[in-house]
């Protein structure tokens, strides 16, 4: 069989992804660590209530997703309890 000289397409890169998506970070608040990730707007695309105002955020609004980082049920526990927060209430929490 002749050997083809086509390229394939490759797998995307997942760190170009990360950059777009915007940094996670872990920040100490309140005698804990949180992971904190940035969403952009183009990507917020539910509803969601703000913990910390008690208001909606909006689809299409950029805003934080928080999860403890050293929560004792383990990643996928603490990754389940995140919540999305304004940016706003986040520093102010």
């Amino acid at each position: 069989m002749p050997r083809s000289n086509r390229r394939r397409p490759s797998e995307p890169d997942a760190s170009f992804d990360r950059l777009l998506s915007g940094w996670k970070r872990t920040e100490r608040r309140r005698g804990a660590e949180w992971t904190v990730q940035p969403l952009s707007a183009p990507q917020a695309r539910k509803e969601y209530t703000c913990p910390g105002c008690g208001r909606t955020i909006a689809v299409g609004v950029a805003h934080l997703v928080v999860w403890r980082a050293d929560g004792v049920l383990g990643d996928a526990a603490d990754l389940a309890a995140r919540r999305h927060w304004h940016q706003t209430c986040w520093r102010v929490a």
